[in-house]
């Protein structure tokens, strides 16, 4: 039985991940913004995740997992809102493994073509992620197929704190570092990394927030999805692994309204030329509409997560 002590992804765990995927990933920068951008009385350090290989910070755990695992004749199956399932046929097209990725109606069209460009099968029904999901766990359960979970897994977790590891070393005594959160796996692990040392916050659209209503309740539960950024941030629910080290280790998550993460996008455009998907600009909203307000003198970390979105909103 884990101590108390003992977290299920441990900061060796997360060390161990990082060296392993080195030679597959890249290696993102960090934008510093001075006081003043965004009209921030502070400065903001921004972690470009969003330039890693598919245009998410999703091939992390991806190859971790993959390299942690015997994979069958049958290959990979994964269930996505789209990025995840970029990042887990790029790993497997990288490794040689055969995919097959189940989406959900509401994936963009950009990333539907992502997954099929690395040469994966991908299967496109479900109104939601979760319908994804079910289809897919079908599929294995027939096939035999690795499933790789878009979160709920310690692989997955400790693949995606490497986020955190490498941040730590390019920005030293962040005080703070604000993460979008969807099914909880980027922020589970870079919490785990963390642990008390730095404040993690997540930060949830209004209209999905299944990290917020787990911790608010004691455990996951299930909560309606209805959000722009619904094909990145989407899940129904987060799962046990993730609540609880998010539990122990994040210290609040906040929520933000729609509009305020379109605001997001533009300003990240406006300001930096960063095109970010809804889902990668949703930490720096809670920045600019104030649901989270730093104290004077704190250093403060965003992930901007993700960058698979067309122009409209940014010519809009």
């Amino acid at each position: 039985m884990m101590s108390a002590m003992s977290p299920a992804v441990s900061q060796s765990d997360i060390s161990d991940a990082f060296d392993r995927i080195s030679p597959h990933v890249r290696s993102t920068p960090v934008l510093s913004c001075a006081r003043g951008a965004f009209d921030l009385a502070f400065e903001t350090h921004l972690k470009l995740e969003f330039l890693q290989h598919t245009g998410s910070f999703k091939p992390r755990g991806a190859f971790n997992s993959l390299l942690t695992a015997d994979v069958p004749p049958a290959g990979v199956a994964a269930a996505s809102g789209g990025n995840h399932g970029a990042a887990v046929a790029y790993a497997a097209k990288m490794l040689g493994h055969p995919a097959r990725i189940f989406v959900p109606e509401i994936s963009s069209p950009l990333k539907i073509a992502k997954i099929r460009a690395a040469g994966a099968d991908v299967v496109v029904e479900g109104a939601r992620y979760a319908d994804a999901l079910a289809l897919c766990e079908d599929h294995i359960a027939r096939t035999g197929a690795l499933s790789i979970h878009a979160y709920d897994a310690a692989p997955t977790i400790a693949g995606q704190g490497s986020v955190g590891l490498e941040f730590d070393a390019q920005c030293p005594n962040l005080d703070t570092v604000l993460v979008a959160v969807g099914g909880g796996g980027l922020i589970s692990g870079i919490a785990a990394w963390f642990g008390n040392r730095v404040k993690v916050v997540g930060v949830e659209p209004q209209g999905s927030c299944a990290l917020h209503a787990a911790l608010v309740a004691g455990g996951p539960i299930d909560v309606d999805v209805d959000s722009i950024a619904a094909d990145s941030l989407g899940a129904r629910n987060t799962g046990a692994l993730v609540h609880s080290i998010a539990d122990r280790f994040v210290d609040t998550v906040v929520l933000v309204p729609d509009d305020a993460i379109v605001d997001a996008q533009k300003r990240l455009w406006a300001e930096c030329q960063i095109v970010a998907e809804p889902g990668g600009a949703t930490a720096l909203a809670a920045l600019l509409t104030g649901a989270y307000q730093p104290q004077d003198g704190e250093k403060v970390g965003v992930l901007v997560c993700g960058a698979n979105t067309g122009f409209d909103v940014f010519t809009a």
